[in-house]
């Protein structure tokens, strides 16, 4: 019986330097997409929302979910590149650049579309609706709970949407609360307070009663709401959120051009046989 030879394949399709470089870089997402990733079922398990299915009907403000969405789909775009590259799988690594130019093109619709409509209104509005949501489940779920206090405490130093009045809509904060017993009732929570110097425990009761008749002018809270800290905020560093995006955008165009597998009838092929 003849011995079978074995063929080795001499040629790649890249060179061993770019292949690795590309191996490694996705890597990298790879590992810190699953941390994220785990993050987000830790605290989806944490909060027992495998379980309790009444929870998801504000789902899209969910942080854990946001982290889950994100995570998974860097996940898999990491996965996808570091194991495309390393063994030079065409079929992966064209899946990885209409992946990656898929998200460039959203990427870049999203922002032009945020150009065109921020004379009307509509991205104000679309703030508006989800701090409103914020603040109307606001006890119910930790994890919202402690991103808008650190939206109001740490990250924009404001209160409500408009001011302080905002938290009316809170059932907790609620002046009307007062009837049902609520200690919360026609206060604030403690991050609207502004930090006193020299303080080193922030004093968790400091919101109570700050929006009762007759309480002192001086309140010690942020007066000024958040949908207009977040415009200054913006405004203030327009130069480094506009270099940050062109540097994001930049950094995947770089990407799409080093994939290997780019070629135009490598592609087609594939999609022609599924």
């Amino acid at each position: 019986m003849p011995a079978v030879r074995k063929y080795r394949r001499e040629t790649s399709e890249i060179s061993c330097c770019l292949k690795y470089l590309l191996f490694t870089s996705n890597v990298f997402i790879f590992v810190a997409a699953l941390m994220v990733l785990s993050v987000g079922i830790w605290a989806w398990s944490e909060k027992d929302m495998f379980r309790n299915i009444a929870k998801l009907s504000f789902i899209a403000l969910d942080p854990a979910f946001v982290l889950i969405i994100l995570g998974g789909i860097t996940f898999l775009l990491g996965f996808m590149g570091s194991v495309g590259a390393l063994r030079e799988n065409t079929c992966l690594l064209a899946a990885y650049a209409i992946f990656l130019s898929i998200l460039l093109i959203a990427e870049i619709g999203f922002c032009a579309l945020a150009f065109v409509l921020k004379d009307k209104g509509w991205i104000k509005d679309q703030a508006t609706e989800g701090l409103k949501a914020f603040i109307r489940h606001y006890r119910e779920d930790a994890d919202q709970q402690n991103l808008i206090d650190w939206i109001q405490e740490d990250w924009l130093q404001c209160c409500g949407i408009d001011g302080p009045k905002d938290w009316d809509s809170n059932n907790y904060f609620n002046c009307s609360s007062i009837a049902i017993g609520s200690r919360e009732a026609c206060g604030v929570p403690f991050s609207c307070c502004r930090r006193r110097p020299q303080e080193l425990i922030k004093n968790k009761q400091c919101g109570y009663d700050v929006r009762k008749e007759g309480y002192p002018v001086d309140r010690n809270i942020h007066e000024r709401g958040c949908l207009r800290a977040g415009e200054d905020w913006l405004e203030a560093h327009l130069i480094s959120v506009a270099a940050a995006c062109v540097g994001l955008l930049m950094l995947q165009v770089l990407k799409d051009q080093n994939v290997p597998s780019f070629r135009f009838y490598y592609i087609c092929s594939i999609l022609l046989r599924i």
